[in-house]
């Protein structure tokens, strides 16, 4: 069976573009064929086969039509725009009838567009295309059935995959230097956009260091408020207890996630964060805005709560250090999109 994924690939890491990466490793294992097509540009693109970046919606809808595959596996996250449904057209479409749609944008029930989900509109229509879509939370199950999607079509399989960080990995030098310099180590990873509300993390650390002068923050991740970010850290008096790493592999970022003392995710808009997840399998504390969705044991603030922020902080800097996780997890949800796969090949 050859399955043909479409999503962002890496660098920059992202908990999409994990997901579609444990799926082509699983496939693989079990002696089946994985292509990917990357639906958004990778900030280094390395040649490696079965990988195809378009330069053009030409170009990949042009893959669509001449690649040999059984099924098609399409990855959406974040925003639903016209280009999105764009792709979204041309998948349902030209994908010979077995094709699987997964929606990973977990706050997008909470959007004017999730909200107004109705069968009888363009987005329903598109989304009937699909013989089985995949729903990251029941929220967005729900959504596909009031888009007119059948419910046995829908299922409900979590994107995240449980690992223990690689003992053969090692830190980056000047990654390890700040973290091992900083006592709480808070640490927070995502995109460098404007829905991670970055700055007021950057701000609130006025306060945190008036308690905890040891304190350090690492921000990993790339976007397009890197230059503003650095701009912002720059001019603070405590700017050498704040350090922006850029896009760093995952698997780094699984030792920084699993040696921090906090993680934080302060968001403007999110959904199921699979840093998130991450965190907690490790048995890193977390501290989160609430969407209406974080996982329990998740420390929550209010949207744009500077002072909340700091409050918990210093809070969790006070607990004993737990006892961190020593055995990993079997990729359950991963073998079910496989098995999902299996049986759509097989006409079921």
């Amino acid at each position: 069976m050859h399955v043909l994924q479409l999503g962002p690939y890496p660098p920059p890491e992202g908990g999409i573009n994990r997901n579609i990466l444990a799926i082509r490793e699983e496939l693989l294992n079990n002696g089946h064929q994985c292509s990917i097509i990357a639906t958004s540009r990778s900030s280094k693109i390395t040649p490696e086969p079965d990988v195809y970046h378009p330069r053009s919606p030409l170009e990949l809808v042009k893959l669509l039509f001449t690649l040999n595959y059984d099924i098609l596996h399409l990855h959406v996250g974040g925003a639903v725009t016209k280009r999105v449904l764009a792709l979204i057209f041309a998948c349902g479409f030209f994908s010979r009838g077995k094709n699987v749609f997964t929606l990973h944008s977990g706050g997008y029930p909470l959007s004017k567009e999730g909200k107004a989900a109705k069968k009888n509109s363009i987005r329903g229509f598109l989304f009937q295309r699909f013989r089985r879509l995949i729903g990251v939370n029941q929220l967005i199950a729900e959504v596909f059935e009031r888009y007119g999607v059948e419910k046995n079509n829908i299922r409900i399989i979590y994107p995240f995959v449980h690992k223990l960080p690689d003992p053969n990995v090692q830190i980056p030098a000047d990654l390890k230097i700040f973290a091992d310099r900083h006592s709480p180590l808070l640490l927070t990873v995502g995109l460098l956009e404007p829905d991670y509300d970055l700055f007021m993390q950057i701000d609130a650390m006025e306060s945190v260091l008036e308690t905890l002068p040891n304190a350090g923050l690492m921000i990993v991740g790339s976007g397009s408020l890197d230059a503003k970010l650095r701009e912002a850290i720059a001019a603070k008096p405590y700017s050498a207890h704040i350090f922006l790493t850029c896009d760093v592999e995952h698997k780094v970022t699984l030792h920084l996630i699993n040696d921090c003392d906090m993680l934080l995710r302060t968001t403007l808009f999110d959904g199921d964060a699979i840093s998130v997840r991450e965190a907690l399998f490790l048995d890193t504390p977390v501290i989160a805005t609430d969407n209406g969705m974080r996982p329990e044991s998740v420390r929550l603030i209010a949207f744009g709560d500077k002072a909340a922020l700091v409050g918990a902080i210093k809070s969790v800097a006070t607990l004993p250090h737990s006892e961190k996780r020593r055995q990993a997890e079997e990729p359950d949800n991963i073998i079910e999109v496989v098995r999902l796969y299996e049986a759509l090949n097989k006409g079921a």
